[in-house]
């Protein structure tokens, strides 16, 4: 099966005698995936595959290249560069070693559904396994829409490609290179499939703004009233898990774009953590273990084909890629109407942060632009435990253009709407990490629902000592005693003491965007009590 010639890879300047396999299906590429070896099936259906010594991002080795477009566009603070000329020696040698390779998986997709937004992408890889996630995780064109397809960005995954840190300008035999100019990304040495999927999020964070449309780290679903709600977070935080919600319509678990007229889901599929999850406090996500065309990476599965969602040992940060179709209740269109609630959430690694609390337009914006959490364990290399950490806009990573781009747009959209914002902690409580224990998700639902059918705006609120924002004394269905974290202490001069920390680092974290936001955003700030 080859491409038409106005499609062919050819005309890419990709030369191989490598069969090609284009746009096959899941199950095609299960089948392929399992006569190469490259994982196991199975008892209850999914692809088990391991990734290797590279379980997470890789995010010191990416690099966008600084030319012409993108010298005065991105966020040189933020991104690492690589020389056009680096550049180039790296591509010569990915199409060098195209060459030699007896199979390459190919698949036309899109980035983002919603049509006059979405970008093409064509992706290869030597893997089977590879080219599955990636049609699972993006927008998977109809036959139509095949028919006259053209690319106008191109992925190259090679794990058996190493990169030469002297020849190529990178850091070592791992890379990850954007060249925005000449619409190709180049990863090499890492099997860690969550770098494609990523790389079209920061084309996405990089073309959109300039379109009016803000790109966001974050899940979205649609409630029984027709209204959306957002849920911005960085992994581990609970955007996948809260946004499962049977009761409410899913249009995505993490990347979307909000534009006048909707808010739509960059992918078609999900990439949940696996880690110890629980069948009951997370029902949809836990049947996707058991299904045919889920690819589970790092996941413990013995002899007999029993996978252990509770081991380890192979990684912290197990992830299951599944097609939204898995969950039950999903958007058709995976998209809805512009939010009408913005969840910021945050796993406080402190125990400081109260479960919920709502914030004004300007606190939103401030809250955005810090971006508090912790990293969880295995989300990053080198990562062990949680550690307290800011990524502004909630995905630093994953911002190409200064986060006062992000931010003034966020602004500009809540402003057109009647949206409220709310923080929300789903980390730790009575204590902080090693102290205290993780937030109830029983809790965290309760108070989200009431925020989302508005019941909530009707409680009785107290301003925040620290922070300044609106807490609520008292949830039907939640005890009491969470909602003043303070009180869940037991050495109240050690919380005391904790907050006081906690504001400074806000404070010094939001020294460099003070200057890119008005008077009313930097009163927003917390003031130690």
């Amino acid at each position: 099966m080859t491409f038409p010639l106005s499609r062919s890879l050819s005309a890419q300047g990709i030369e191989t005698s490598a069969s090609i396999h284009p746009n096959l299906t899941s199950a095609e590429l299960t089948e392929a995936a399992l006569a190469r070896g490259e994982g196991r099936k199975a008892k209850h259906g999914p692809l088990v595959v391991e990734t290797g010594k590279h379980t997470g991002r890789s995010a010191k080795d990416k690099f966008i290249v600084r030319d012409a477009e993108t010298e005065d566009t991105v966020w040189w603070d933020n991104n690492a560069s690589m020389t056009p000329e680096h550049f180039a020696a790296l591509k010569a040698d990915f199409l060098d070693a195209l060459k030699d390779k007896a199979d390459l998986f190919v698949a036309d997709l899109f980035g983002g559904s919603q049509p006059e937004y979405r970008v093409n992408v064509r992706v290869i890889n030597e893997l089977a396994w590879h080219n599955q996630f990636i049609r699972t995780l993006l927008v998977r064109p109809t036959e139509a829409e095949l028919a006259d397809y053209a690319p106008e960005y191109t992925i190259i995954d090679l794990p058996t490609f190493h990169a030469d840190p002297a020849r190529h300008g990178c850091r070592s035999e791992t890379v990850i290179a954007v060249n925005l100019s000449e619409k190709l990304i180049l990863i090499g040495g890492t099997k860690y499939a969550g770098e494609m999927k990523k790389s079209v999020f920061g084309i996405l964070n990089y073309l959109l703004p300039a379109k009016g449309v803000m790109p966001m780290h974050c899940s979205a679903n649609v409630g029984s009233d027709g209204k959306s709600a957002v849920f911005f977070g960085l992994s581990g935080t609970g955007k996948t898990t809260l946004s499962a919600d049977a009761s409410r319509t899913l249009i995505g678990d993490d990347e979307h774009g909000w534009s006048d007229t909707a808010v739509f889901n960059f992918e078609g599929g999900c990439y949940a953590k696996m880690i110890r999850l629980n069948p009951e406090a997370e029902p949809e996500i836990h049947a996707t273990t058991r299904m045919e065309g889920t690819v589970l990476e790092n996941v413990v599965m013995d002899e007999d084909g029993i996978i252990d969602l509770d081991d380890n040992s192979l990684a912290e940060n197990t992830r299951g890629a599944y097609p939204l179709s898995s969950i039950p209740n999903t958007s058709a269109e995976n998209m809805g109407p512009p939010p009408s609630n913005v969840i910021m959430l945050t796993a406080d690694a402190f125990g400081v942060l109260p479960p919920i609390a709502r914030l004004t337009p300007d606190q939103a914006m401030y809250h955005f632009l810090s971006g508090y959490t912790a990293k969880v364990a295995g989300t990053e290399i080198g990562v062990t435990e949680p550690e307290a950490t800011f990524s502004t806009c909630f995905g630093a990573p994953f911002m190409p253009r200064h986060p006062s781009v992000y931010g003034n747009l966020l602004k500009e959209r809540i402003a057109k709407g009647e949206v409220h914002c709310w923080l929300v902690n789903t980390g730790w409580t009575g204590g902080k990490y090693g102290v205290g224990n993780r937030m109830p998700i029983k809790a965290t639902r309760a108070l989200l629902n009431a925020a989302l059918d508005g019941s909530l705006n009707d409680a009785e609120f107290r301003r925040d000592p620290n922070f300044g924002f609106e807490v609520p004394v008292s949830v039907a269905g939640v005890d009491s005693g969470i909602l003043d974290p303070r009180s869940t202490w037991a050495d109240k001069d050690e919380f005391d003491r904790t907050s006081r920390k906690l504001v400074q680092l806000f404070v010094n974290n939001f020294e460099p965007f003070a200057a890119h936001v008005d008077q009313g955003v930097r009163d927003a700030a917390p003031i130690a009590a």
